[in-house]
Formats: C-alpha cells, sequence, structure tokens
C-alpha cells in the first residue's frame, strides 16, 4: 500500500481502539454510502480483518487500491482514498493490488444495509451475471428503470451495474490465473470474456500487466492434476466451520455426500458435466479450501460462487451480532460461540425434495430414505471416498413410482409435484427477485406449508430474514407455546432471524473440542452442538 514510514501509533494499539462502538459507527456510516474515513484509518492501520472486503483504499502515489488488510507498508493519511467498492475504485483510476489481492477478499457487499433493490441485483450478478441484455434486463427483472438502477447502484456502491459486473470477472479471472494452471484461453472463456483478445485486453487495462506476467508473479507451486482446481476461499472471522459440519453431517445425503475427518465433499453437476467438489479448512489462514475435480472449466466461476453461497462465506459477523445482541436469550450464545452461518446448498431442488422427505419425521429417518431415492433414482457416479451417485434430477422424479423407496402416497405426490413445477418453470430456484411470491408459489403445491416453505428460502435461496416461526425445536428454545408469540418476538431480530435460528436449534447442547482452525482464528469459538431442528 505504499512505502510510506508507518505512523507512530502501533499496531496491537489500534486494533483495541476498534471497539463494537466504532464498526456500528461504520455500519451505519457505509449504510449511507459515506464512508468514515477515521474508522476506516484506523481499521487500515490495524489490518482488522472484521472489514475485509467492507471497503478498499486506494493510495494516490502508486495508483494502486487495496484491501484492509494489506500487509504492504503503510502510507500518509493525506495520500489514501476510500471507496465503499473495488468497482469503485477501478472506475476512479486505480489498478488491484497484487499483494493483497483484492480479487480474494470475501463478498461484494450486498449484505451492508444497500437498498433491497440493489442487494437483489446483486445477488442475480453473482448468479449468472449480466446476461444477454445487459442493464436493461437485469433492471426489467427488478421492475425498476435502467437509469434509476444505476443511480441506485452508484449511490451505494460507488460504480455502475456494468463495472460490478466486469470487475467481478477480472477478479475471477485473475483468481484462475494464479491460482490454476489452465491455458489462457479457457481462462477466457471461464472467466465470460468470449475471446482470448478482449481477455488479453481487459488484464492488462485492469492490472497494467499481461496474464502471462501475472501467472509468472504468483510462483505457483503446488502441481494440479488435470480437471483438478484447487481455490482459497475468505472470509471475515470468525467462522466456526465445527458448527457448520455438525449441521451437515446428519443431513448428508448417502452417496452425494460426505462428511468426514473435518472436510466436506459431495459430486455435483454443471453445464451437462459431472464432478464432485471439496471443502476444508486452512488451520492457519481465515480461509477455506476448494477442491474441485470437474471436466469443463467455464463452470468454475458458477461452482465457486455457489460453494461461497453454500458455506455462507459472504456474512458480516459485526452486523449480525449487532442486531441479534439486543435478545437476552441469544446474546450470551453470541459471545460465547461467534461465527456460525446459515449452511446453504448446492440445488434448490435437491434441498427442497429433501424437506419433504424430513417432514414429521428425524433427522435419521430422512437421511435414510435419501439415501434409498438416490440409490433407485439417481445417477451413477465414479468418486472418491463414498461418492457414488448425483441426486436425481426434476425429470426423472416428475413421474417416479415413489413407493418403491418407502415414501406414502401423499409424500410422494408433492415431491412429484414439485418436480413437475420446476419442469414446467412455475417453480425455479434460481434468479429469485421477490421470495415473498416464491414462497407463496412453494405453498401452492399440496403438501408444501409455511415450515418448508422458509426452510427452503433460509437454505437454498440464502434469504438471511427467512424464519420456519412454526418449528417445534425454535418453540421449545424460546419457552413459548405458539407461532404467533415466536414471530412477534422475532420482530426485533430481522434482517438477520435465519441466524437467530440456526442458534435456538443449537441451545443448550454439549461443548465440542475446539479444532485447530477455531485456534488458528484467535477467536473464542467453543461449544456449538445442537438440539436439532425438527426436519
Amino acid at each position: 500500500m505504499g512505502f510510506c514510514r508507518r505512523p507512530k501509533t502501533s499496531t496491537i494499539q489500534l486494533k483495541g481502539q476498534l471497539s463494537l462502538e466504532a464498526i456500528r459507527l461504520f455500519t451505519w456510516t457505509a449504510k449511507n454510502m459515506d464512508l468514515d474515513w477515521r474508522v476506516c484509518s484506523r481499521a487500515r492501520l490495524s489490518r482488522d480483518a472484521r472489514f475485509d472486503g467492507k471497503f478498499f483504499i486506494a493510495v494516490l502515489t502508486t495508483k494502486i487500491y487495496c484491501r484492509p488488510i494489506c500487509p504492504a507498508r503503510t502510507c500518509k493519511e493525506s495520500n489514501v482514498r476510500y471507496y465503499p467498492s473495488a468497482a469503485a475504485a477501478a472506475e476512479a483510476g486505480f489498478r488491484p493490488c497484487l499483494r493483497c489481492r483484492p480479487e480474494c477478499s470475501p463478498g461484494t457487499p450486498a449484505w451492508m444495509g444497500t437498498s433491497n433493490t440493489v442487494s437483489r441485483a446483486l445477488r442475480l450478478i453473482g448468479e449468472s451475471g449480466l446476461g444477454v441484455r445487459g442493464v436493461e434486463g437485469l433492471a426489467e427483472r427488478l421492475g425498476v428503470g435502467s437509469r434509476h438502477l444505476r443511480r441506485l447502484f452508484l449511490r451505494h456502491l460507488g460504480a455502475t451495474p456494468l463495472a460490478i459486473a466486469q470487475t467481478r470477472r477480472l477478479h475471477f479471472a485473475k483468481k484462475l490465473i494464479d491460482e490454476t494452471r489452465l491455458p489462457m484461453n479457457q481462462i477466457a472463456l471461464a472467466s465470460e470474456f468470449g475471446c482470448v483478445r478482449r481477455f488479453n485486453a481487459a488484464i492488462r487495462n485492469f492490472y497494467h500487466r499481461t496474464p502471462t506476467q501475472i501467472r509468472h508473479l504468483a510462483r505457483q507451486k503446488e502441481i494440479q492434476s488435470e480437471d483438478q482446481y484447487i481455490f482459497r476461499l475468505n472470509f471475515r472471522p470468525p467462522y466456526h466451520w465445527q458448527g457448520m459440519l455438525d449441521f451437515l453431517a446428519p443431513r448428508c445425503t448417502p452417496g452425494v455426500e460426505v462428511v468426514e475427518a473435518g472436510c466436506y465433499r459431495r459430486t455435483i453437476s454443471a453445464n451437462g458435466h459431472d464432478g464432485y467438489f471439496e471443502v476444508s479448512p486452512d488451520n492457519e489462514r481465515t480461509l477455506l479450501v476448494a477442491r474441485i475435480e470437474i471436466a469443463d472449466p467455464q463452470s468454475l466461476f458458477f461452482i465457486v460462487e455457489r460453494i461461497r453461497a453454500m458455506f455462507d462465506l459472504n456474512a458480516d459477523w459485526a452486523d449480525i451480532v449487532e442486531t441479534l445482541g439486543n435478545e437476552p436469550v441469544l446474546r450470551d450464545r453470541l459471545e460465547a460461540h461467534p461465527g456460525l452461518r446459515v449452511p446453504g446448498c448446492w440445488n434448490g431442488f435437491e434441498l427442497a425434495t429433501r424437506a419433504i422427505l424430513g417432514q414429521q419425521i428425524t433427522v435419521k429417518g430422512a437421511t435414510a430414505l435419501a439415501g434409498r431415492l438416490v440409490t433407485r433414482f439417481g445417477k451413477p457416479f465414479r468418486g472418491p471416498n463414498g461418492l457414488t451417485h448425483l441426486f436425481p434430477k426434476p425429470e426423472v422424479l416428475a413421474d417416479a413410482n415413489l413407493a418403491t423407496v418407502g415414501l406414502t402416497t401423499a409424500r410422494g405426490e408433492t415431491i412429484r409435484a414439485l418436480a413437475r413445477g420446476v419442469c414446467d418453470g412455475k417453480i425455479n430456484f434460481v434468479g429469485i427477485v421477490d421470495s415473498e411470491a416464491f414462497l407463496c408459489r412453494l405453498c401452492e403445491i399440496p403438501g408444501i406449508g409455511n415450515w418448508t416453505a422458509h426452510y427452503v428460502a433460509m437454505r437454498a435461496l440464502g434469504e438471511p430474514d427467512a424464519f420456519p416461526s412454526t418449528d417445534l425445536g425454535l418453540l421449545r428454545a424460546m419457552n413459548l407455546i405458539s407461532s404467533h408469540e415466536l414471530e412477534s418476538r422475532s420482530e426485533t431480530w430481522r434482517p438477520w432471524r435465519a441466524y437467530a435460528a440456526m442458534y435456538l436449534w443449537r441451545f443448550g447442547t454439549r461443548r465440542p473440542p475446539e479444532t485447530a482452525f477455531c485456534q488458528a482464528q484467535r477467536t473464542t469459538i467453543g461449544p456449538m452442538t445442537s438440539r436439532e431442528p425438527l426436519h
């Protein structure tokens, strides 16, 4: 971040000064697109990881922008400017730092209290880019004019939708150059540039270096097999990895998912190609390591984004705890066991089917049913350590005789109706603009009620405010009788009720041993084994 002399104030002193009050001040000003330079300055000098991705630092002398955690020497305050997004810094004429790699920062700030329209637009850009129709098509899907959408983006993120999408593509291309051995023509296709010439020109203009020069600087030593890729995915600490595994392990569909030795592994299908990925923690740094094996490199952008969503890597703990910490029942648990995330899913149809299977039976029973369903109707797959099948597609289950796997007539008909709705395009789990409308469509299927719909929205759509208030486990944890009481009590938890549900499901249980990954984060991450949700 420049070569100016360090300030006299020590990093340790500054980090101690960055209290919860400072984070709250930053959150409030960031929501209003008015970054408080004093808080930004203290975060920059202390290299506080809690601010990673919340803003970017541009150095006037070098014309480079960095993350708040950049390890380079600090420079004078008069020589820096602060921007709310990487795209805003790029639009102002700064290029990314090759040392702290802004492309690795944890997520676009869709969670930062921006308008609902901007948050939904960012989610759509993350799922499928701008598409053929560009900003106009995106605005039409959101029900606003394209000029108004641009104004909203400039107000909240400091850059247009086109600049945001372009910066994301360039950042992912840089990640592929640094972390894989893919030839440049395949990287150009995987990062959606279409041709190598446009790709080369964009990289040179953005980084002031050619792709080959960037790869030479990366000095990648790790040898990767053909069709195997390794990505390092950052997040804002704390992150309770053991809590994530404790939730996923009993719900793993046999043959499709495996949790073992602190690692999650599953089969996947993307663009007609089958493969698998596994995710494990890096015990020395605050990141997860994703190992992907698939024959189609053009699917990598989609796969990496889906993994980030599945493990909730873009969440901002400071914002969540600020809201939920006002609830006496949650406060102690949040402080004692920080960093519990909401587990997502690989495929929305798969999760919805699994939720239907789990209605009114135990988690163990639902997992056994899911295993029989996969064995009978899933596509065989030859993978490592228990990965034997891909989950059945909607086209397969739409007319399947599900009684052969032990399902009741009513439950089987619900799954078939869901599958037919997906095949007909009436139910879609991607590109959702109006979550309330989605919940209504889902509840129109006989056999799907409020609990199932909110559970699916919580995990498949990544809705942070989804809340299955009729769940008996949540009622017991709050010592309440009716769902109406719970709904009323949870109003103050918005928009983070899904995180409250995770803590209530895990309330009052035994303490698991602390892992080396938790110790590496230097956070008080402790007991988080759970009272299981009743599904």
